[in-house]
């Protein structure tokens, strides 16, 4: 049993690979393929980034709630094949766009279908102890990671050869990882821990009316919500950040990116394997709240290149916050309700990708234009993001405060 669960984690842990290095190779493109349809400034195009971003995470908030309650009732694998599926439509639309309209025609596409992380956390779940599940939770950022090492590589240099080229290349690696997927990913659900679904609680409201009933998820969800929408200053705005502020192109985007990789693959693949147990749960969220908060306090007064990789290590090591946080809840609920609850942490998700993009990519076009105030400050979203993760450790200590039993080792 032991060595089958090992396989099914490196089955899921493969797919999500492929499918972020599906997502990194076009993020140092886009704002080249924006300005290239448009013929606006690297500031307007900042913004309209965030828009697309909004485009995407208005249907994932209305549909991963939906895709989360069918895979409690049909099961993780066909969802997340649907989704997969999803992406690689998403990046032939974009590929092809001849106009900004179909930028936003393929986002929302994806949005819809876009349920890969939530299937993959409700898909570790189900194979995981309850004391393995942070551990076995930081997979995905592991995978996310190596993806960020691989794909932004591979953007950045065939965006040197036409702004479509990464599209096409991320469509074809996208739908690849459809047909493994396909032949090679087992279903992780068994049938006697499967629920009917239920449209009630299909909708985001519903879902977390649901959860309400676990004081701890709900503590945490406003402590998630918080340091999800921070994440989008860098998320959001660093492609348009190091053009901006450091006149860099796409190639030393993808490596700046790729050196982001390295770190959060170093953190979550193997650094949270023993700090957590180290630390226990609770403190490794505490602990890794706080040096988010000091790396966005760090790029925003980054004033040299090299600063910026420097400062890169600060900032993923709070990356330990993340799994702790979901193996927590994770462990409030039981099995026939693991797909619900990470459809509603999708949703929760998708509300800071709502707010999140906007925010942060319209305060750095802002700080970057002609503004009333005549201040240009290029980082002024990551003092933002440190401002948010401020309040995001205080509602985890309050949270986790009344939390009586003892943290998994």
């Amino acid at each position: 049993m032991a060595k089958n669960k090992k396989a099914a984690l490196g089955f899921i842990f493969v797919t999500l690979l492929i499918d972020v290095t599906g997502v990194g190779i076009i993020i140092p493109i886009l704002p080249e393929l924006i300005i290239e349809l448009t013929g606006v400034s690297v500031s307007d195009a900042a913004a309209i980034g965030g828009w697309l971003v909004f485009a995407f995470a208005i249907m994932q908030f209305l549909f991963a709630p939906i895709l989360g309650g069918l895979s409690d009732q049909y099961g993780r694998r066909p969802v997340l094949l649907l989704s997969l599926f999803g992406f690689g439509i998403d990046y032939l639309f974009l590929g092809f766009a001849p106009t900004l309209a179909w930028l936003f025609v393929g986002r929302l596409i994806a949005g819809i279908m876009g349920a890969s992380f939530t299937t993959a956390s409700a898909y570790i779940a189900d194979i995981s102890a309850p004391e393995e599940r942070a551990k076995n939770f930081g997979l995905i950022g592991a995978a996310f990671g190596l993806g960020f090492i691989i794909g932004p590589s591979i953007g950045g240099v065939l965006g040197q050869y036409g702004s479509r080229i990464p599209f096409y290349a991320a469509a074809a690696l996208t739908l690849v990882n459809w047909l493994y997927g396909y032949f090679i990913l087992p279903e992780s659900l068994d049938k006697s821990n499967r629920r009917k679904f239920d449209w009630k609680r299909a909708n985001p409201v519903g879902t977390l009316l649901q959860l309400k009933k676990y004081p701890v998820i709900i503590g945490m969800a406003g402590a998630l919500l918080l340091i999800y929408i921070a994440g989008h200053a860098t998320q959001s705005t660093w492609a348009y950040f190091t053009k901006e502020r450091f006149g860099w192109n796409t190639a030393w985007i993808g490596y700046s990116l790729t050196f982001v990789g390295i770190m959060v693959a170093l953190v979550q693949g193997v650094l949270i394997r023993w700090l957590v147990p180290l630390l226990g749960q609770n403190m490794a969220v505490f602990t890794g709240l706080s040096l988010y908060g000091v790396g966005f306090i760090l790029f925003g007064l980054a004033s040299q290149p090299w600063m910026l990789f420097a400062f890169t290590i600060v900032y993923t090591l709070g990356g330990i916050a993340g799994p702790s946080l979901q193996g927590i809840m994770s462990n409030e609920v039981p099995s026939t309700e693991q797909g619900e609850l990470q459809g509603g942490l999708t949703s929760l998700i998708s509300v800071t990708s709502i707010i999140g993009p906007p925010l942060m990519t319209s305060t750095f076009a802002y700080f970057t234009d002609q503004n009333l105030f005549g201040i240009y400050l290029p980082g002024a979203p990551f003092f933002i993001g440190a401002v948010l993760t401020i309040f995001s450790l205080w509602l985890s200590i309050r949270a986790l405060s009344g939390k009586k039993a003892a943290d998994p080792v």
